[in-house]
């Protein structure tokens, strides 16, 4: 039974004793190396402006409900730069060296939570800073509630970079350092501007982010955000861009959006170049988190029958994640059958028996941070119908051109317009639509988003380069009174892989589960290693 809430606050408030846990949690062997993480964060600094300062927090701890918390996943831009996985940390980066806490030199520091033995024995061993320095091998290191008191001089700096800064965070009265306490700190030294209402703070996000490079994305964008909020409507530079007639014009317009104060521009830049190209040692724990999502959609081939409800089958997936080492699942599993697998980001997977509907399985296991995203589509009874096959072959079709789109110098757009083109000239020739442009009601996303620490990763959308992962997703969705043959309704289908762009082409990372109709009935025939597994029937 989980001890109650009352005990924690009783253990924690007394005195801190000996330090006899152990020194901060073990990193698993094939984790990111400390000299990846100092690598990214000299790459990061090099590229900031002369006297600038880059601030990073750490992700906010998520309460579930009463005293349960989510279990904690770190901000991925925090962890890239760190590899620091606790929270209530904040991250400092110099262009210039500075004299910090008395210490000359700095260009780097981390502030952690300190060690605390009384906290640890009830939810976990930390670092601390001497962990930190130690473990991440950072330049400076110090605990959290030393920031208040380094004695940074943010007066000095002729830009402040930093990402949105986290507005609906708790505040611990125990904890005089927490993340609400370092943003607040944060806010008071450097003197920021007050923060803009949340819509305008997106919409000034995807303006600074993609207003020069996407500029019609930006405008449809926009001209959405000022009919729903008045902020972003009365907004100068919105309604800049907006009047503006020219390309020029609108570039020049996110160029005045860069201030002293950047509250995303510099930064996001930076990091989308950055974390858009895998290393060799990115790439190996991404292979891993593929490699075990294509087995676990082999195992489901396998085990799948009518019988079986959504929810068993998301749990097959994600029991082989587990048993493979993976730590999480990248985003919430999705499996859908027949109509439900018609929704796009369907995650309730409560239907009880799947019956002969295809099921529609976008599932991904995160490895040592890095998530896959594989999805496949399949025939409980082990067989497609007629109707079934035939889209079903429509979506490989127009995957197989996605593929013969990838290659380092192609547009980011590419593999999405040349499976566009198949879906729409197939959907004509079953019947489906009669003009191109209907397509869209059948096929309604894009095939392609990065791939990384966050499944819809950061990078760039322009020439696709050597070292991008990204996903290739076709799919067609015909839900219940869709204007065509009733034949039709409640087909939903997707298959995506995993791409690597490499400097001849594309490897397919997920290459292992199954994607062809006959390689998907053959597996679907054998038998699974699942099937021995009985539990007592519930009464």
């Amino acid at each position: 039974m989980r001890p109650i809430g009352a005990a924690i606050l009783l253990a924690l408030s007394l005195p801190a004793t000996a330090q006899t846990v152990a020194p901060g949690p073990a990193r698993p062997p094939d984790a990111l190396s400390p000299a990846f993480h100092k690598q990214r964060r000299e790459l990061l600094r090099q590229a900031l402006p002369a006297r600038s300062v880059a601030v990073l927090f750490a992700a906010p701890v998520r309460n579930r409900a009463n005293d349960v918390d989510y279990i904690y996943h770190q901000n991925p831009d925090f962890y890239y730069l760190t590899g620091y996985e606790e929270p209530e940390a904040v991250l400092v980066l110099f262009k210039e060296p500075q004299t910090i806490s008395g210490q000359s030199g700095v260009t780097e520091a981390l502030f952690v939570q300190p060690r605390d033995p009384a906290r640890e024995q009830w939810t976990g061993r930390r670092l601390g800073a001497e962990g930190a320095k130690r473990e991440l091998q950072l330049q400076f290191t110090a605990d959290n509630r030393d920031f208040a008191r380094a004695g940074i001089r943010w007066a000095d700096f002729a830009q402040l970079a930093y990402l949105p800064l986290p507005t609906d965070v708790r505040d611990a009265p125990r904890d005089s350092a927490d993340l609400y306490d370092l943003v607040a700190t944060f806010r008071r030294q450097a003197a920021l501007p007050p923060p803009d209402a949340p819509a305008l703070a997106q919409a000034r996000q995807m303006l600074q982010q993609y207003g020069a490079t996407n500029e019609y994305q930006v405008l449809g964008y926009l001209r959405n955000a000022v009919r729903q909020s008045p902020a972003v409507a009365q907004d100068a530079q919105v309604q800049q861009y907006l009047a503006a007639t020219t390309s020029a014009q609108r570039k020049a317009t996110v160029a005045q959006l860069a201030g002293r104060y950047d509250g995303g521009l510099a930064l996001d830049a930076a990091l989308d170049q950055l974390r858009g190209v895998k290393t060799p040692e990115e790439v190996a724990l991404l292979r891993r988190a593929v490699r075990i999502s294509a087995v676990g959609q082999q195992e489901v081939m396998k085990a799948a029958h009518p019988g079986m409800g959504e929810r068993e089958m998301q749990g097959l997936h994600e029991f082989v994640y587990r048993k493979y080492g993976a730590e999480f699942e990248g985003y919430p599993s999705i499996v859908g059958a027949g109509a439900n697998g018609c929704i796009l980001h369907y995650e309730t997977n409560n239907k009880p028996q799947v019956g002969n509907d295809l099921v529609l399985m976008d599932c991904g296991a995160e490895y040592r941070g890095y998530s896959a995203d594989v999805t496949r589509t399949i025939p409980p009874s082990g067989k497609f119908s007629p109707a079934q096959r035939q889209i079903y072959e429509l979506v490989l079709a127009a995957q197989e051109a996605g593929f013969a789109a990838c290659r380092p110098g192609a547009d980011f757009q590419a593999p999405g317009q040349a499976a566009q083109k198949v879906i729409a000239a197939g959907l004509r020739q079953l019947g489906i639509i009669t003009k191109d442009e209907e397509m869209r009601r059948y096929f309604p996303h894009g095939t392609s988003h990065h791939l990384g620490l966050d499944v819809h990763d950061r990078g760039g959308y322009g020439p696709l380069l050597a070292g991008n992962v990204i996903t290739v997703e076709p799919g067609i969705y015909i839900p219940q009174g869709s204007p065509c043959d009733k034949k039709w309704w409640n087909i939903g289908v997707r298959i995506e892989d995993d791409v690597l762009i490499t400097g001849q082409g594309y490897e397919n990372l997920s290459r292992e589960a199954p994607r062809t109709v006959a390689e998907i009935e053959a597996l679907m025939a054998q038998p699974s290693a699942l099937e021995g597994f009985k539990l007592p029937e519930l009464k």
